[in-house]
């Protein structure tokens, strides 16, 4: 065995991160690290690569114990990690960063052809890069020390598919080349395609191992959620309830008219109270400058922002949030204070409300904090501090502060990327719940089997334009990729025919 754990644990006082992390990697195999947010992947994966240290448990390496103090200590043993988040300092430049971390230029360079990355200009800030390049770097930069085993945690959550597909032919070279690869992602089929085996943690501790070549969906989901709440999930299928929100005074929340800016080129659209509109579209095709647009960290260069029917320029978040448009990013650090507790984080709207200053209803400030927390079943056993919390719950925390806080249209820009199932479901549930209760929702989601769970109906992007509008019913996987590569609504009518 080239990589095992036994027994590893974790405690940050008298939160249990990881009880029994069992582990056990072959030479020469693709092995997924699998359990919803919370079970304790992360925490496993930073004891392995000496981020942090075990309160008890070993790890052994070619069947020797090994202690890595530092995460020097386990990329110099063979350990090598890429992060969901960008490990790359923003303010400089890629060949600084690679100072930081001791990795020459000739030992990157294979590794930046092999990523289709050769024609990067490395003299550029990292904060000048887009953000599927860093990805790309950060990897470039790990398979520079040539580690024995590449520890991939949600690495491909934030990347569009022919990216995503440099990411599973590296690991592939190195199945072959008798290396292995340790993978952490939310994605079913992105799992079964390229691993091998799969380890599946509960609670914090190793509950199973399967092989994907003969195990099926409802087995890893039963292993990951315990068999009560696998059934629940399995079954559901949909969770809309397009009975309640036809209920819903339909009248327009939001208008969009021959908006232009970035990419964007002459978008216009219409959301309505009571419903959950999506947004499908390929990387850079112009939906991160729409929602900024929307949430008021842009300004258009032309058209028109209606809000209940009246025109609107958001100079600043602050207008939008003004105006009941209120956003959810897909990058929850840019959204939370990280040291802070989750009643802070929630709550943090409630104080920056103008009329709000001066003595806040600490007891009124609870209680809607808490009914959000209960809404979206956060587990809040370490809110002293939100950057305890998992991923997934950091997510919800997001969500929540609105929640309390109140708002009109809530935009969500990919808000279950790298999320487990079950918090997938729960996040759709209330997005429907919302639209039920007269709220408008505007979700982007580069998952497109999202759009039939969460939709009434779909709006399809291509080159900063509108190219396909589809029910619900009609959109199909098969059908969104096929407006999203810009074969236009024809195409995708023909598809979801």
């Amino acid at each position: 065995m080239l990589l095992e754990t036994r027994g590893l644990s974790k405690n940050y006082g008298a939160v249990v991160a990881l009880s029994s992390g069992d582990l056990s990697v072959q030479a020469g195999e693709i092995h997924a690290l699998m359990g919803a947010n919370g079970a304790g992947k992360s925490t496993l994966v930073k004891l392995l690569t000496g981020d942090v240290t075990p309160n008890a448990g070993v790890i052994l390496l070619d069947g020797r114990e090994v202690r890595f103090p530092s995460p020097a200590s386990a990329r110099k043993a063979g350990l090598a990690s890429v992060y969901q988040d960008v490990s790359l300092v923003p303010l400089l430049t890629i060949v600084q960063n690679l100072r930081l971390t001791g990795t020459t230029m000739e030992a990157i360079r294979p590794w930046l052809e092999e990523l289709e990355l050769e024609d990067v200009d490395l003299t550029e800030l990292a904060r000048d890069l887009p953000t599927p390049t860093l990805h790309l770097l950060d990897l470039a930069q790990a398979l520079a020390s040539m580690p024995r085993v590449l520890i991939l945690d949600e690495v491909t959550a934030t990347l569009p598919a022919d990216l995503s597909e440099r990411v599973f032919r590296v690991a592939r070279r190195w199945r072959s080349e008798g290396r292995s690869v340790v993978v952490i992602s939310h994605r079913m089929t992105e799992v079964k395609a390229l691993c091998d085996r799969a380890t599946v943690l509960r609670d914090g501790a190793t509950v199973g191992v399967v092989d994907l070549e003969s195990s099926g969906q409802e087995e890893i989901v039963s292993l990951m959620l315990g068999p009560e709440a696998a059934s629940v999930v399995v079954s559901e299928g949909s969770v809309a309830d397009r009975e309640k929100v036809s209920k819903v005074d339909r009248r327009p929340a939001v208008e969009v008219r021959g908006l232009r800016s970035g990419i964007l080129q002459d978008v216009s659209f219409t959301l309505q109270r009571g419903e959950v509109l999506g947004i499908v579209a390929l990387e850079g095709q112009g939906q991160a400058d729409l929602f900024e647009c929307l949430s008021g960290n842009r300004r258009p260069a032309a058209g028109e922002i209606l809000v209940e029917g009246k025109a609107r320029r958001f100079r600043h978040p602050h207008d939008a949030i003004g105006a009941g448009l209120v956003l959810v990013p897909a990058d929850r650090a840019l959204a939370l204070l990280r040291q802070r507790s989750v009643l802070e984080n929630i709550a943090l709207p409630m104080v920056n409300r103008l009329r709000n200053w001066g003595l806040i209803n600490s007891g009124s400030e609870r209680r809607r904090v808490k009914s959000a927390i209960d809404r979206l079943e956060i587990d809040t056993r370490a809110q002293s501090r939100v950057m305890r919390l998992s991923g997934g719950n950091q997510q919800k925390v997001t969500i929540a502060r609105w929640l309390a806080t109140g708002f009109m249209t809530l935009l969500c820009f990919d808000p279950t990327r790298g999320i487990d199932i079950r918090t997938k479901e729960q996040i759709y549930k209330v997005l429907r719940e919302l639209a039920a209760s007269g709220s408008a929702v505007l979700l982007f989601t580069s998952e497109m089997p999202e759009i039939q769970l969460a939709c009434d109906r779909a709006l399809v992007m291509y080159g900063g334009r509108v190219v396909a509008e589809l029910s619900a019913h009609d959109a199909t996987e098969a059908a969104l990729l096929r407006a999203a590569h810009g074969l236009g609504r024809a195409a995708a009518a023909e598809a979801a025919s």
